[in-house]
């Protein structure tokens, strides 16, 4: 086993996996930029190493400064978490060339499945259903034109590597195509690296779902079950859950066994997903394989009892998976709320800034994988996500209203977060009912405005008044930020 791994990632997802390695006695290494002097993960690792700006370029995505962190400090594997490097074939084989370990697939793995129509093309051989669409990146809006005219409208446009919605965009008719092209080709690029496109189907209305699989380097290959990702903004989840309300013990056995077939097909290793698109009618159609742990993983962890971080370090080190298909039960259901520092009034446009006060949710069946603390700086350069709220129950509804509970109770001042439109999304008819599609926030929450009572109101302003300061208490006549002692409180009295 490893004596010492370095985590190249930063916020919540370095502290999950910091914790995993000191449950396995594994000493661990932190890398932080100059917006992450004073963050929580830097202070959780045994040592930490100091990359660069904050512009993440000359910091987390800088390969051989992180490199040169781990030759210095003596680890010998690399966990990416992720996002930033995390599939990045050329940090992998980097890894790979010095002498590290890179705790996921191999870079070839990485660049076959990372270049999306390459993955359309190995599932296709192996029998894996696909969406209809192109299998090769093209830049030609002349070419894509075509292309679009006999997938017929409405298309999707694809960034051909990378994810989170970037460089996605739903076109519905041919005049809207080519504008459309340049921006999705633009902002993956910027995203990437790599503006490379191409087309497939869009389709109504369909459900996300994705199954968590593992493989070891001795062909053993299994999946931990589905999850439910339809809840997104933007083309990015914001609401997780396990099991799917959609899926039949039939339809998952099949989801699964295809989900296998795909892990097969590519010759994969260690943790990664095989995502679907689900549609009305029960045909379900391979989206990609993201070949890294995924953001909203506590959900499968919190029902099958399977820590995946360190099932990912045990087949990086080399050892059988020793688990079967047969073996993995899902007992409950579990959900994840996303919490990100944006303004759903706006777009769920980004919030930095700085936090003034914050109180995490607890009790049973509550799980916060957070990365900020009271007094934190939230950066602008970095993804807006600030920790994952997971709750656990024995059914939908009772995991339902323990999450509304933590909701209710998880407390941020200082910077917009989307707690309160997370909250309505729970209560919503359709949400409780099941009917969770991708054009979910579209379709029911388009002009989502916060309710505001005067009870809102009347926490609002005594928060503001008591982060303000006055200048004099008048019952006491202290001094502006001085708080009266309990004594001082009772009044006039005697003895």
């Amino acid at each position: 086993m490893f004596k010492k791994i370095l985590v190249a990632n930063r916020g919540e997802i370095a502290r999950r996996i910091l914790h995993t390695c000191r449950e396995m006695g594994i000493g661990t290494v932190a890398v932080y930029s100059d917006a992450d002097r004073k963050a929580v993960h830097v202070l959780d690792a045994d040592e930490a190493v100091h990359l660069g700006a904050a512009d993440p370029s000359e910091s987390y995505l800088h390969i051989d400064r992180i490199i040169a962190a781990a030759r210095e400090t003596g680890a010998q594997a690399v966990h990416p978490g992720y996002g930033f490097l995390a599939e990045n074939g050329d940090f992998a084989e980097r890894c790979e060339r010095e002498g590290l370990v890179f705790i996921g697939p191999t870079a070839r793995v990485i660049r076959a499945l990372g270049d999306k129509t390459v993955a359309r093309e190995t599932m296709i051989r192996n029998g894996v259903p696909v969406i209809p669409g192109m299998n090769r990146p093209e830049s030609d809006p002349d070419a894509l034109a075509r292309e679009a005219d006999l997938l017929g409208y409405p298309v999707l446009i694809k960034a051909a590597v990378g994810g989170g919605g970037k460089g996605m965009r739903i076109v519905q008719a041919r005049d809207a195509l080519r504008e459309a092209c340049v921006s999705a080709a633009s902002e993956a690029a910027a995203a990437f690296g790599n503006g490379a496109i191409y087309l497939e189907k869009y389709l109504a209305r369909p459900r996300h779902i994705e199954f968590q699989i593992l493989a070891d380097g001795l062909g053993n290959v299994v999946h931990l079950l589905e999850r439910e990702c339809s809840i997104q903004r933007r083309h990015q989840k914001i609401i997780e859950e396990t099991p799917s309300p959609a899926l039949t013990p039939e339809l998952r056995e099949r989801m699964g066994q295809a989900a296998v077939a795909a892990a097969r097909a590519s010759g994969y290793v260690n943790a990664g997903t095989v995502e679907f698109l689900l549609d009305p009618d029960g045909r379900f159609y391979f989206l990609e394989v993201n070949t890294r742990l995924q953001v909203e993983h506590p959900i499968t962890e919190m029902v099958t009892g399977i820590d995946i971080v360190r099932r990912q370090i045990e087949i990086a080190a080399g050892l059988p998976l020793n688990l079967t298909q047969q073996e993995i039960r899902g007992r409950g259901h579990a959900i994840e709320c996303r919490i990100y520092a944006e303004d759903p009034e706006q777009g769920f446009f980004p919030s930095p800034g700085t936090i003034v006060f914050m109180q995490e949710p607890t009790g049973p069946g509550i799980r916060n994988d957070c990365g900020i603390y009271a007094g934190f700086q939230v950066p602008v350069e970095y993804d807006p996500i600030l920790s994952k709220l997971v709750a656990h129950g024995e059914d939908r509804d009772a995991a339902i209203a323990r999450m509304l509970r933590a909701l209710e109770r998880y407390v941020i001042l200082g910077i917009r977060t989307a707690i309160p439109f997370l909250m309505d999304v729970l209560r919503s008819d359709a949400f409780r009912a099941g009917e969770t599609f991708t054009d979910f926030v579209a379709a029911h929450f388009s002009d989502w405005k916060p309710a505001r009572t005067e009870t809102d109101l009347a926490r609002l302003a005594y928060i503001a008044d008591d982060l303000g300061g006055r200048k004099e208490t008048p019952a006491t006549g202290l001094p502006a930020g001085e708080h009266p002692s309990p004594w001082q409180r009772l009044g006039n009295w005697r003895r």
